[in-house]
């Protein structure tokens, strides 16, 4: 259950990112509907959990350590590809329309032009990404707890603040233009969306555990959560119409409306949370296209840093409104060839499920009671290792670590 519970939070981590932070993302591809668009929430909610399901199982049945390794096994040579080349345009794209979201941010709460907080942004991705990217992510990364406080509690006060009429919030809401229309085409393109960003780092934390089982309810938990947070941002959003009509960053209005001191709390975590998916897009692109020359990473990745700093003055949301549609609909081809393949291996990955079951099973027997297992247990364990799609060395490597991991934590 602790294996569950920890795959599900990471879920979370990854799709609650800045632009859900920011609340534009929802007011476009929801709110902009009227009190329908909530029920989107709802199915791209489903969408995001089974596919959670889906791709952090894969992650696990092939022990993924980078994307393109999945993509090649399960599907076509061409089509992995093309995949790769999708996975690479999203991470530019939604690096410099989060260096756009920085600038819009401060602009808002600060009221200054918006070059200062971008370029304030591409100051720190820079640095940060030329000196130890890892560390400074993982501490911003810390942030993900807040933004989830900050949902509920902008949810709680806003049901206890409801407007008596609810009548003209609906022609409020549909004064925004959706990038993707109708409702329901919106709400699975945001879905393919949110996978299609997240889909690198979820194979990788799929890879991590050894036991498919675990990782597939690990993200039904995560998809669930993250679903009611969507349904109760949706719900603060709109009853909000009247205060976030036209903002750039709607949840900075709605806690200004709550307490100016609240918004000068949450602008921090939100421009955190776009350093954090600003520095993870440009730096895992730097890393892929010096894949085969990593001395050249940092020429690439300041190019890369200052190109989409240059892109990012289009506007906010302007690049929401033509650069998200793409990218959501290349997440909903991506979704449906991992699904199509999930479903074609899903008797392998449940035996290979069993099969690791029982050897991890056996091994953590013989190192608990310090015996040596027998002539059939062994013979056994060689049985299942050749019958795995994973190499035999690997399997066996990966099955003691995660062994030693857990007598150590007990211990």
């Amino acid at each position: 259950m602790r294996n569950v519970i920890s795959i599900g939070l990471a879920f979370i981590g990854l799709i609650v990112g800045a632009g859900f932070a920011t609340g534009q993302e929802l007011v476009q591809y929801f709110i902009s509907f009227g009190s329908i668009g909530i029920w989107g929430t709802i199915l791209s909610g489903i969408i995001i959990s089974i596919a959670g399901v889906v791709i952090l199982q894969l992650g696990s049945y092939y022990l993924a350590d980078e994307h393109q390794s999945v993509f090649r096994s399960a599907t076509y040579t061409w089509v992995a590809w093309a995949l790769d080349i999708a996975v690479m345009v999203t991470l530019f794209a939604l690096g410099f329309v989060m260096l756009a979201g920085a600038g819009s941010t401060i602009s808002q709460q600060f009221d200054v032009p918006t070059w200062i907080g971008s370029t304030v942004m591409l100051i720190l991705i820079i640095l940060t990404g030329l000196l130890d990217v890892e560390r400074v992510s993982k501490v911003i990364g810390g942030l993900t707890p807040f933004v989830i406080i900050a949902v509920i509690v902008a949810f709680c006060y806003t049901l206890a603040h409801l407007p008596a009429d609810f009548s003209h919030l609906n022609q409020l809401a549909q004064q925004a233009d959706p990038p993707v229309s109708p409702w329901w085409l919106s709400a699975i393109n945001y879905a393919g969306l949110d996978l299609i960003l997240a889909v690198s780092m979820v194979l990788v934390i799929g890879g991590s555990y050894i036991n498919p089982r675990d990782t597939g309810r690990g993200g039904l938990l995560g998809g669930v959560v993250f679903t009611l947070l969507m349904l109760m941002s949706a719900i603060t959003l709109f009853a909000n119409m009247d205060d976030i009509q036209g903002s750039d960053v709607p949840m900075l209005k709605v806690f200004d409306h709550i307490s100016p001191w609240a918004s000068y709390v949450v602008v921090w975590v939100v421009y955190g949370m776009i350093f954090n998916t600003c520095i993870g897009m440009f730096y895992a692109l730097g890393r892929r296209i010096s894949a085969q020359d990593q001395s050249r990473f940092r020429i690439r990745y300041l190019v890369l840093c200052l190109l989409g700093y240059a892109i990012s003055f289009v506007g906010f949301k302007s690049l929401m409104n033509y650069v998200y549609p793409l990218l959501g609909y290349l997440g909903v081809a991506m979704v449906l060839i991992l699904v199509a393949s999930y479903l074609k291996d899903r008797p392998q990955i449940s035996a290979e499920t069993e099969r690791r079951v029982r050897l991890r099973s056996l091994f953590l027997r013989s190192a608990r009671s310090g015996r040596r297992l027998s002539h059939k247990e062994r013979t056994e364990i060689r049985t299942m290792l050749n019958e795995s799609n994973i190499d035999e060395d690997q399997l066996r490597q990966t099955v003691r670590e995660d062994i030693h991991d857990q007598l150590s934590s007990e211990s």
